[in-house]
């Protein structure tokens, strides 16, 4: 391993270190893990957060440059949403869906300010994977149709549809679901369609799903569900002409588009939601429905939810909409997420989020790609970055999970908190993430990446 970076961090509270194995020896003897073998496992263990940083019971301090599930863009423990979530929970912790409350209403206005002109209501979930599972949902009741086209490198939650619309191998032992369609889309490091720029990229990728649609029957598609950013996936950012291709297939054949912005919204990308960005959608092209979790709230309370355009709230100004949930809007979210989104609001979170990626993530990363070989590409944008690891760079042959978990125990020794994904090192810390933090963490993954190159 290599030795501790320096670092500008505040003080680890104090914890008691038997608190911290009871609590591993509690979580190994009765709690079930996701996505996991259980026997293997062995948990970090947290004790507290604050900001960027995370503290454990041994007195130790880590900078989360995963944040978490790349959640947390408000950072850990905000004081104004936790006070949010306090005050709430003493004057009404709980209501039912079928009534009005106040902090309802205000996330709500909230979410579709931020939405911007086009968009009219919010329908409420529990996650992302369920405002995936409604925003289906909606599309096939509102077209009549069924089928709906997903990508293969996206992943849109762990429900019924969503799971099914998921491209990934977690979609495979959970194919229960009826009407799903895959395509590929544009990923010009990673080419499907042998295109030689991201210009030849999009436009292939375009013909490729518009020849599905043509193949399936434009009369039977009733969505195209994209991550706006896919981010498990690779944080691919869409090459030119992409969103405004799709939504001109969208129009052309009648097709809702949904927006999967549950991990690339609210200041993820340095926008508000990803599909704002001039950068990616020049032409400003809006998606019918915007599916959002994560970023909100910073996941302080469970919560999701989808932005209806007036097509769809219209929709159902006469008619009942066959859905439900027993916590949609629960006020101790609601409240969580109008704290949050004043405060990223009232301390230029968002602008933060941008300004890091331009001046100071990007270029160092980009550095970073110029002293290591094994680094193929970056891409990315604001917080939302990921390095694709090769053992060639001519070949591009991805690196294989053991220099992924050596790099993992490399970072995680000099007290970084990473994110990996396949052969991907996705760097994703807070929008609040400050330069100086920055700099702590390109230090450790140069570090990191040397370690392993050396072994």
């Amino acid at each position: 391993m290599t030795d501790t970076v320096n670092r500008s961090t505040s003080a680890a509270p104090a914890h008691d270190p038997a608190d911290g194995a009871r609590a591993f020896e509690l979580d190994r003897e009765f709690v079930f893990h996701s996505w996991s073998a259980q026997g293997a496992l062995k948990p970090f263990v947290v004790a507290s957060a604050a900001g960027c940083d995370v503290y454990t019971y041994d007195g130790d301090t880590y900078l989360d440059f995963s944040s978490q599930l790349v959640n947390t863009n408000i950072g850990h423990s905000h004081p104004k949403v936790v006070a949010a979530i306090q005050r709430q929970a003493a004057e009404l912790a709980t209501v039912a869906p079928a009534h009005a409350a106040l902090v309802r209403g205000e996330a709500a206005k909230r979410i579709v300010e931020k939405a911007g002109p086009g968009y009219s209501q919010v329908f409420f979930t529990n996650g992302g994977a369920d405002a995936n599972e409604n925003a289906i949902r909606m599309a096939r009741l509102v077209t009549g149709r069924d089928k709906v086209i997903s990508t293969y490198r996206s992943y849109h939650g762990n429900t019924g549809a969503a799971i099914v619309s998921t491209g990934d191998w977690r979609r495979m032992p959970n194919e229960y679901s009826r009407g799903h369609v895959h395509v590929f889309g544009p990923f010009a490091y990673r080419s499907e369609f042998w295109s030689d720029s991201p210009e030849q990229e999009s436009q292939r990728a375009l013909h490729h799903l518009e020849r599905t649609i043509q193949a399936q029957g434009p009369q039977t598609i009733a969505a195209i569900l994209l991550e706006t950013v896919p981010g498990t996936a690779g944080v691919l950012t869409p090459p030119p002409g992409y969103l405004e291709g799709v939504r001109a297939l969208c129009d052309k054949y009648d097709i809702v588009w949904i927006a999967d912005e549950v991990m690339s919204g609210f200041g993820r990308t340095g926008e508000w939601f990803a599909w704002q960005g001039a950068e990616i959608n020049p032409t400003g092209a809006r998606p019918d429905l915007i599916t959002f979790a994560k970023g909100v709230n910073s996941g302080y309370v469970p919560v999701g939810g989808i932005v209806l355009s007036p097509r769809f709230s219209g929709h159902f100004a006469e008619r009942v909409f066959p859905g439900g949930l027993t916590y949609s809007g629960h006020p101790l979210a609601a409240a969580s997420i109008v704290a949050a989104l004043d405060a990223m609001t009232d301390e230029g979170v968002v602008d933060n989020a941008k300004m890091i990626g331009e001046k100071h993530l990007g270029p160092g990363l980009r550095a970073l790609a110029e002293k290591h070989p094994m680094i193929g590409e970056v891409r990315g944008m604001g917080v939302f970055w990921a390095l694709d690891l090769v053992t060639d760079r001519a070949t591009r042959e991805p690196v294989g999970a053991d220099v992924i978990n050596r790099i993992k125990a490399e970072l995680m020794a000099q007290k970084v908190l990473p994110f990996a994904a396949d052969n991907r090192i996705h760097v994703v810390p807070p929008c609040i993430v400050t330069p100086e933090q920055v700099a702590v963490a390109l230090q450790a993954y140069d570090g990191a990446f040397t370690a392993v190159a050396q072994n």
